[in-house]
């Protein structure tokens, strides 16, 4: 275990778990979440006690936490009360890296404004599902088909305008579905840190450190030079442990008993995994290979080991499946993790997600 992997599990919070799911978000500020259940469970795992699936999804209906597009044109789980300076700072660089697909589609600021007015008129009364939304564009003539609707509500997302807020439940079965609400009607006004770039660098450091620049850039989708400005703007703020390196100031608390060679199963998409330019450090190239991103852009769900991936796991949460057992997949080369642990680490996600 290197002194690099003891720190990142500490600052992912999966050796210093918070105290509910609310505040693990609020420590990474962006969790990746474009598949739902994996951003709900990548919270879970980072909460102290049995956190379940149903506690997670309270926190979405009571608006602390919203699921929208809040860099790299990628759907995140994030506290309400940050999505707009994080906006501020990523929204104009993701709609100028989706200006070519929304020219092709023919959508530019007048349809964009029209469909905001249509859309504000009819979720004045609550919130909407986004087939529900579809038709609202049939009914004022634009076509959702062919990704239009999905482009569409993408720019109002990063416009500030729509959040998924609401979870849509289901009688015994995984809720997979939110509803689309109107961002000032369902996030706090507050007020905006004094350097939204610099708290931007700070927070990504506090949740995910230790990391460079570079990965810095990565994550937040800016470019370089806008990252090295945002570190300059930090200092004092963070650590930097190494040339280059950095680290939060403010170090969470191990959990009594926290073990670094402990398994973990973390979810699709992980921060652990995905959130850095250079991810060698915790997986190699084969298990880089096995995991992905694939050339659909899937990132699968992985078991870790002391810090690094040893394998993968699969679940269902389609109805009727939600309770079967999660599925392990070792892999070959890498340094096989307890049986009983693997087992043990699959129990907490199957818990999880059986206790809503």
């Amino acid at each position: 275990m290197t002194a690099l992997l003891s720190e990142r599990l500490r600052s992912h919070r999966l050796t210093a778990p918070a105290r509910t799911p609310v505040a693990a978000a609020r420590h990474l500020l962006a969790v990746q979440g474009q598949e739902f259940l994996a951003g709900r469970w990548a919270l879970g795992i980072r909460s102290s006690g049995a956190p379940t699936l149903a506690a997670v999804d309270a926190a979405f209906d009571r608006g602390e936490l919203v699921r929208t597009h809040t860099m790299r044109g990628t759907l995140h789980v994030i506290p309400s009360e940050d999505l707009r300076w994080v906006l501020s700072v990523t929204g104009e660089r993701q709609l100028r890296q989706d200006a070519t697909r929304q020219r092709q589609l023919g959508i530019d600021d007048a349809l964009v404004a029209r469909v905001e007015a249509a859309f504000r008129e009819r979720l004045a009364d609550g919130g909407r599902t986004r087939a529900q939304l579809f038709d609202d564009l049939l009914e004022i003539g634009v076509d959702p088909a062919g990704q239009r609707g999905v482009h569409l509500i993408y720019a109002l997302n990063v416009r500030g305008i729509l959040v998924q807020g609401p979870v849509v439940h289901r009688d015994d079965a995984v809720s997979r579905e939110q509803l689309f609400v109107l961002a000032d009607e369902w996030i706090p006004e507050t007020a905006p840190p004094e350097d939204p770039l610099a708290e931007l660098f700070v927070r990504y450091v506090d949740g995910h450190g230790p990391v460079t620049v570079a990965d810095f850039a990565w994550w937040s989708g800016l470019p370089i030079t806008t990252a090295r400005e945002a570190a300059e703007r930090a200092q004092g703020r963070v650590t930097e442990r190494a040339e280059g390196v950095y680290l939060g100031a403010m170090r969470p608390r191990r959990a009594s008993g926290a073990d670094d060679a402990a398994t973990l199963a973390l979810p699709m998409f992980d921060e652990y995994y995905i959130s850095y330019a250079d991810r060698s450090a915790v997986a190699s190239a084969q298990s880089m290979a096995l995991i992905g991103p694939g050339k659909n852009g899937m990132v699968r769900a992985s078991l870790v080991t002391a810090g690094r991936v040893a394998g993968a796991w699969t679940h269902s949460a389609a109805v009727g499946r939600h309770r079967d057992e999660p599925i392990p997949e070792l892999f070959d080369g890498e340094p096989a993790p307890d049986p009983e642990a693997v087992t043990a680490a699959l129990r907490r996600y199957a818990d999880f997600v059986s206790a809503h």
